[in-house]
């Protein structure tokens, strides 16, 4: 989130055709919920591709890199590195030590797409698990990200927004913010 260190989220890992949503929604969710980056593996362009459209019309500032270097991205990593998995310390165990930790490092949060091998768990600072039970890496990571920003990342202000969503009890409002005023697009 702006204002503070950068916090890059890798997926580790993409099998083409099994991974697709869940990849794209790690993205997503990373962008959502307060990270300034998410890195894919390069075979995962199209999920890569659906951010970045994501990302232009509701709003950044958010980057999205595709890379082939995954291993070399988290052993020459400049920073702390947070590890989600089921194996790891409860969240609620080391929360305050990561954000503590934060504050003086950039973060990358590694959220594994397939099994991670053991050097992962090597490199990272903290080996996290959000439950120690089998669940959504994306929900995981969500539930990590609103751990880390004490919940400040649902105020979030989105900058070169083309579209902005209202809330409301009931109804889906879009509101354009292209044109003069704005277009009304109800479902």
């Amino acid at each position: 989130m702006q204002g503070e260190r950068n916090v890059v989220v890798c997926r580790y890992g993409h099998r083409p055709g099994r991974d697709d949503r869940m990849t794209t929604h790690v993205g997503l969710t990373a962008r959502a919920l307060g990270a300034d980056r998410v890195v894919f593996p390069a075979n995962a362009g199209q999920s890569a591709e659906t951010v970045r459209d994501i990302t232009g019309r509701f709003g950044g500032p958010f980057s999205v890199e595709l890379t082939d270097e995954q291993d070399a991205l988290i052993r020459n990593w400049n920073g702390d590195i947070v590890h989600l998995t089921m194996y790891g310390e409860r969240v609620q165990d080391v929360e305050d030590e990561i954000r503590e930790a934060h504050g003086a490092d950039d973060l990358l949060v590694v959220v594994g797409g397939e099994k991670v091998p053991f050097t992962v768990y090597e490199h990272a600072d903290w080996n996290v698990g959000v439950t120690n039970q089998p669940h959504s890496e994306v929900a995981g990571l969500a539930v990590f990200l609103d751990r880390l920003f004490d919940g400040r990342e649902l105020d979030r202000e989105w900058e070169g927004a083309q579209r902005r969503v209202i809330p409301e009890g009931t109804g889906k409002t879009v509101e354009s913010l292209e044109s003069e005023g704005f277009e009304d697009a109800r479902e």
